[in-house]
């Protein structure tokens, strides 16, 4: 049987036909990307995709480009591609812009843009780490990490024993730049790149470092949760606080540094052009998993484009949906990408306890402590106002008032963080943050114990510490169960007028533990948001490539896609199938998408047609088909059942399928209800197989 890298070989030099592409064709939102303006960076892809996709050699691929830039009178380009996609990164006059568009073999002009990264990153002390007991998986597999760099000083990443066997074919390079050369790159860290030519150098932060040493934290940590070693002891200030361990221990990380700090943080970001020069790389070096932890763009844009290429090459693309979901709908829109949303609710939780047993839980990683609360508001320092103490300012509270206390502080003001720390400066044994208008809890890494309550619970809590001053209050961790999960409110969700639902699945995005740069002053911390998802994703997507070096990366984004959980109270288009497990898909079912069917499907706007692994049906829409697999070893019997779904019946047939190995059956999916356009209706297409494995398909029936 050939292996995933000599198939991608073989398929290379099947794929002939020059396959055309049409951009705003294919838009899942408004209209097409703009053009450049004049004098910037215009992103240029050109028809029939790159040698990823069979389009040419690159020597004749170049030759194309050359030609396009000659007949405009432009110069040498920013970034050239011909892996991923055909295209390249030039500056251009007006009259150069107009010309271009005329050009046979130009696809689309794109203005280059910064997207953000989906995370964000508490800075604080370590009290009590969470474990991951997992010590094996991901041998032999390649993740590719575009973001803003890696660590290579993090004990996460460390060369020990027992990385098991090392990737085969994997042809990175391991660029050398500011406080990095190339014994930086090991056994784990295989390949290390850097890219800023969109973000342009002059625009970094003084402490950033042009290498693909990280500054900012975000690409470390993404890389730690996908990959980082197994049992590595966590420790801050020479204090013991646990161990972690990555999704896939075994798994290495080839670093493609895109994301880059500014003087202002707010500027932060990721040049889409620096982005598809990754892309382009990696897929060209041989990766097996390509982790996207940023957002920005809803369309079938050139990055998509991109990723299109990275997906014929046989590599498993992994992408954040974004935090914006109050005012965007889900990135890497693209069918060919797994896109994973946020999920909440199961972090680390902390109980405050009153005397009688009385008590409100939160977020939180909290010792046990007990001890005597006072309101912050109620300890000000001289010359401090009630409500800096209260927020818990820096130098706001008073040490003979607050020494030896659980701290009741509230959120706003400053960093959550800064609290603890403030209360630790004034000799603080605890803190209670209480938030003070409904939002969200989280369990960050504290300077002190600490226990984060809601609105409500934060209101009732501090009410009892007025009346009752003085009081001793236990504040401790919660065992047991974590909480029940639910789609967070910022995880953004699918468009209900694209091709295929999005986002494919949510993973766990709140508060989850990480390794740091030395140089961001903490080695561990926490951070939230899609980013830490798709970390979560990456590891499992290398765990089922460890433990299944030959399955495909369209079988293994359907085993991925189709064995989450269902959360209770979100729909399809915020948690797609559901929650994704802690451990590799075990379902003998899937649902395959052959390599060369996305170009052509795009040529013929048809990619909601396509075998995905989940359905978004217009209310005009009656039927549709799909197409299972058995991928296991032995005969096994599948039947299906439908669940969700209220104003419309759902039937399948047929109910049941019989398949040998490797053997496939197609079954029909039949909507009768309302016609005309009305509120969402979904639900679950579930197949049931005689061995146990669970697959699941989210349906989306739209306006």
């Amino acid at each position: 049987m050939p292996t995933r890298r000599t198939r991608r070989l073989i398929g290379c030099g099947l794929l002939t036909l020059a396959l055309g592409l049409s951009v705003p064709a294919v838009a899942t939102a408004g209209d097409a990307p703009p053009t450049a303006a004049p004098g910037a960076l215009a992103l240029v892809t050109m028809n029939g995709g790159g040698t990823a996709a069979g389009r040419a050699e690159a020597p004749e691929l170049l030759a194309e480009q050359d030609a396009v830039l000659t007949a405009v009178g432009a110069g040498e380009p920013v970034y050239r591609w011909t892996t991923a996609l055909n295209g390249f990164a030039v500056r251009l006059t007006e009259a150069q812009l107009t010309a271009l568009v005329d050009q046979p073999g130009v696809a689309s002009v794109e203005p280059d843009s910064i997207r953000p990264m989906a995370g964000r990153t508490s800075f604080a002390a370590v009290r009590g780490a969470a474990s991951n007991p997992r010590l094996r998986g991901g041998a032999g597999v390649v993740i590719g990490v575009v973001d803003s760099g890696i660590a290579p000083e993090s004990p996460a990443f460390a060369e020990v024993p027992g990385l098991g066997a090392d990737p085969e074919g994997f042809a990175g390079g391991c660029a050398e730049g500011d406080g990095w050369t190339a014994d930086d790159c090991t056994r784990k860290i295989v390949g290390a790149r850097w890219y800023v030519d969109g973000f342009g150098a002059d625009r970094v932060r003084s402490s950033e470092s042009l290498s693909p040493r990280d500054a900012l934290g975000h690409g470390t940590q993404v890389s730690s949760v996908a990959a980082g070693n197994a049992g590595v002891s966590v420790r801050v200030d020479d204090r013991d606080a646990g161990f972690f361990g990555g999704v896939a221990p075994q798994a290495r990380v080839a670093t493609y540094k895109a994301c880059w700090g500014a003087p202002d943080p707010a500027d932060d970001g990721c040049s889409t052009a620096d982005v598809v020069s990754a892309v382009d790389a990696a897929v060209a070096d041989g990766v097996d998993v390509l982790s996207l932890a940023l957002a920005g763009g809803e369309l079938i844009d050139t990055l998509q484009v991109a990723l299109l290429g990275a997906a014929e090459a046989d590599v498993v693309v992994i992408g954040a949906s974004g935090n914006a979901g109050r005012s965007a709908y889900a990135a890497h829109a693209a069918p060919w990408v797994t896109t994973v949303g946020a999920a909440v609710g199961r972090m680390s939780r902390g109980r405050v306890a009153l005397p009688g047993g009385r008590s409100w839980d939160g977020g939180g990683r909290p010792a046990t402590v007990r001890g005597r609360a006072v309101l912050a508001q109620d300890a000000a320092t001289p010359g401090a106002s009630r409500r800096e103490a209260a927020q818990c300012r820096l130098g706001a509270l008073d040490s003979r008032l607050v020494a030896d206390r659980v701290v009741v502080c509230q959120r706003g003001a400053i960093g959550r963080i800064d609290k603890s720390e403030s209360v630790a400066q004034a000799g603080g044994r605890a803190m209670v943050l209480v938030n003070r208008r409904p939002g969200s809890v989280t369990a960050d890494l504290h300077s002190v114990p600490t226990v984060h309550l809601s609105a409500s619970a934060g209101r009732t809590f501090s009410r009892w510490v007025s009346r009752h001053p003085g009081t001793r209050v236990t504040v401790s961790r919660v065992a047991g169960d974590p909480g029940t999960r639910r789609t967070a409110r910022w995880s953004a969700a699918g468009d209900p007028r694209g091709t295929s639902v999005k986002p494919d699945a949510v993973a766990d995005g709140d508060a989850v533990l990480g390794a740091l740069p030395e140089s961001t002053g903490r080695t561990w911390g926490v951070f939230s948001g899609s980013s830490a998802a798709t970390a979560h994703a990456s590891g499992l997507a290398a765990l089922v490539l460890g433990e299944h070096p030959d399955r495909s990366a369209s079988v293994v984004r359907s085993l991925l896609a189709t064995s989450a959980r269902p959360i209770p109270g979100s729909s399809v288009l915020e948690q797609g199938a559901g929650a994704l497990p802690s451990r590799a898909p075990s379902a003998h079912l899937a649902l395959e998408v052959a390599p060369e069917q996305w170009r052509r499907a795009m040529r013929h706007h048809s990619l909601a047609r396509l075998n995905t692994t989940s359905l978004l049906m217009p209310a005009r829409q009656r039927r549709a088909v799909r197409t299972v697999t058995n991928i296991g070893t032995r005969p096994e019997y599948f039947s299906v059942t439908t669940r969700g779904f209220t104003t419309h019946r759902v039937r399948v047939q047929p109910l049941a399928v019989r398949l040998a190995p490797g053997e496939s059956a197609d079954f029909t999916i039949t909507v009768s209800g309302p016609t005309a356009p009305g509120r969402l209706d979904d639900g679950m297409l579930v197949w049931l197989g005689a061995r146990g494995g669970v697959t699941r398909v989210p349906v989306a029936l739209t306006r």
